[in-house]
């Protein structure tokens, strides 16, 4: 891989046509050139397992939802108003369109991918219904602008209609790396990009959306079609945010971002999503118009952010009321809101970001975040979702009704719709398109980024042809075999995970090497069908936690390579509540085929104070002390101290010291993103540690 320094790119082609299929993200310049999703394709394994239920279930219970709420019926209206001058009812929130769009974006993905003439029908479908309700100078939305409705533009601040034209947009650009540019919803697409233009572009007013998206959008479309006119508006927006252009709010200019120029700001901050959408926005127009500032504030916004704001999951967002970034180190475990679309936007940023520089840092991220927030937020069927992504769940909640809609974002288990069902959609065109993170290219060969079971076919600038398979069932096994299919001489780069560098191991050439630094690349002659096999260590971990971070100071969380893990309450015994956990750091963490075991103490028993129980005067005991080695001895240690072997046996939790106050069991702890799907539980990912 690259140094960081985006001012080395060179030029990308940009696809014309849907005979050369682009990527999700095509820059034209960067450190890296992403893979088309035709040069990727999942196997098998945990994102092709979610991949087939996506396509299987999570596509239709959204659309049949959507359908059933009326919100696809609103193009319907629509279309009748404009065409009888009539009023029209407008069913959902005011943003209800985008949610159609990011369905269809996921439609394209996926008919192309899987070659499904069935779901490719009902994208057409939809898209002819979507069209009728386009007016003749190119505006588009049912919420807005319409006999009976409100005026178009008439509240920039909340009415989501850029926001929903970037999602129009973003679909629109799925389908002509797809399909072509010819296609019905491409020229729908580029008609209300003309129609922004005018608008809002240098003749036009000077104002924003009160949520970014259409920023990124309008770069996408802008590298598809090569009208300049489409960088030029995102590059206006852009510059206009922070400038005050929106009015006051009680939650303050920083929840629209419009405090500071996006230049001058040194962290995310405001709602989250809003932030996130900017500031990949942000990038793809420094990409392509050389404006290295916007990538440098950028890169320094994240910086400040993953130091500070961000969940052990990848999760950001802490609160609830303005669904918003906290202050620096404000992570609350059981407040988090961790929105599952702030963490797509993380993903969509990070990936940005390492096209532009090259910097693996970013990958990690990537890769945190799609395991413990992307898929923590389907059920297990793909057919309910977690909107909001608490880390510690203290009651067990009630089960949703299938056929209910949720009001609430926080919820216990997974409710099947939500009023606001913005996480549904976004899920759904990520999983589609997730194969466009796996891997990119250079002059000089391939670099992987994200390790699944997935064949890899490219051909590098000079015509040389590049062909891998990769088989493994990574985060589950340590083990990933990479066989080339293709003799030829190329560089083949390996991001090593923060988590395994200097106990990866590379074995290739019959030589075994520990790999020590964030990316190892191989760069020789390669024999076809000669196979390199990486080992990253999955030993469970415990990680400890900032002091700063006065919402979990004093516990630890447990993590096996990638997958954060928690402990569920139906996996204890009957006799153990999950809040008198404390972990025994004087014991590692086990590993187990479902995730990791751990050694846990019960908590004391509480003293009087005020003359009853309380929360307050518990005794400090001497094994509550620190230990004087600095926290080897602490269960710290990436394997088990001498003679500890509990196995698969530690699955069941075992009593080792009657003492009623210092009583030791071991309990199981499963991957995050499996939990709640057994029913009501309470859960936690932080324990007290003893």
């Amino acid at each position: 891989m690259h140094t960081p320094a985006a001012s080395t790119a060179t030029e990308q082609t940009t696809p014309r046509s849907g005979m050369d299929l682009g990527p999700p993200v095509a820059p034209r310049h960067g450190a890296l050139t992403p893979l088309r999703l035709d040069e990727v394709r999942l196997t098998c394994g945990f994102w092709a397992d979610r991949q087939r239920i996506n396509r299987e279930n999570t596509l239709g219970h959204c659309q049949q939802w959507m359908e059933r709420l009326g919100w696809i019926d609103n193009f319907d209206a629509t279309a009748d108003a404009l065409a009888r001058s009539t009023d029209g009812e407008h069913h959902g929130a005011n943003f209800a369109d985008s949610e159609v769009y990011k369905l269809l974006e996921a439609l394209a993905w996926e008919a192309h991918r899987s070659d499904d003439a069935e779901l490719d029908g009902r994208f057409t479908a939809l898209v002819e219904r979507v069209a009728a309700a386009q007016h003749p100078d190119g505006y588009l939305n049912t919420c807005y602008g319409r006999p009976g409705r409100p005026a178009r533009y008439s509240d920039l601040a909340w009415g989501h209609e850029l926001y929903c034209a970037g999602h129009l947009i973003q679909a629109a650009v799925a389908r002509a790396k797809t399909r072509g540019v010819e296609e019905p919803l491409v020229t729908v697409a580029r008609r209300v990009a003309d129609h922004l233009y005018t608008e809002f572009g240098p003749a036009g007013r000077e104002a924003v959306c009160g949520h970014p998206e259409i920023e990124t959008a309008l770069v996408e479309l802008y590298r598809v079609t090569g009208e300049e006119r489409h960088l030029e508006l995102a590059r206006l927006f852009i510059d206009r945010r922070g400038t005050g252009t929106l009015p006051p709010i009680h939650f303050g200019a920083a929840y629209f971002q419009d405090d500071l120029p996006v230049r001058e700001a040194t962290v995310l901050r405001g709602h989250a999503v809003r932030a996130l959408y900017l500031a990949a926005g942000a990038v793809d127009v420094g990409v392509e118009t050389g404006d290295q500032s916007l990538i440098d504030a950028v890169g320094t916004q994240w910086d400040t952010t993953i130091a500070r704001r961000t969940y052990l999951t990848g999760g950001m967002g802490s609160h609830h009321l303005d669904e918003s970034f906290g202050a620096d180190y404000v992570l609350p475990p059981d407040r988090a809101y961790s929105e599952t679309c702030a963490g797509i936007a993380s993903v969509m940023l990070s990936w940005r970001l390492l096209l532009a520089t090259g910097d693996p840092r970013y990958a990690d991220l990537v890769e945190r975040t799609l395991f413990n927030v992307v898929a923590a937020s389907p059920r297990a069927d793909g057919r309910a979702f977690f909107y909001a992504n608490t880390l510690h769940q203290r009651t067990a909640g009630a089960v949703p009704a299938e056929d209910e809609v949720s009001k609430a974002a926080g919820a216990s288990l997974r409710p099947p719709w939500y009023g606001v069902s913005c996480c549904p959609t976004n899920v759904a065109r990520t999983l589609a398109s997730v194969a466009g993170y796996v891997a990119t290219r250079d002059a000089e060969g391939v670099q992987i980024h994200q390790y699944a079971a997935c064949d890899i076919r490219t051909r590098l600038d000079d015509g040389t042809e590049i062909a891998l398979e990769i088989t493994t069932s990574y985060p589950r096994d340590r083990g990933i075999a990479i066989r080339v299919l293709t003799a030829g001489r190329f560089a083949l780069t390996l991001r090593v995970p923060h988590w395994a560098q200097g106990t990866a191991v590379l074995a290739e050439g019959g030589r075994h090497r520990q790999l020590r630094e964030p990316t190892f690349t191989v760069r020789r002659e390669f024999a076809e069908g000669e196979t390199l096999r990486l080992d990253l260590d999955l030993t469970p971990r415990f990680t400890r936690v900032d002091d700063r971070v006065d919402a979990v100071r004093g516990c630890v969380a447990v993590e096996r390579g990638p997958l954060v893990l928690c402990a569920e309450s139906v996996d204890l015994p009957a006799d153990l509540d999950l809040e008198d956990l404390r972990a025994d750091l004087s014991v590692a963490p086990h590993p187990h085929p479902e995730g990791a075991t751990v050694r846990v103490r019960r908590r004391p028993e509480p003293v009087a104070w005020l003359g009853q129980w309380g929360p307050y005067g518990y005794p400090i005991h001497e094994d509550d002390r620190a230990p004087a080695d600095g926290g080897k001895s602490a269960g710290f240690s990436t394997t088990s101290p001498a003679g500890e072997d509990r196995g698969d046996q530690a699955a069941e939790a075992s009593v080792e010291s009657t003492s009623a106050s210092q009583r030791t069991q071991w309990v199981l702890l499963r991957p995050y993103h499996q939990w709640a799907n057994r029913g009501p539980s309470t859960m936690r990912v932080w324990l007290p540690a003893r």
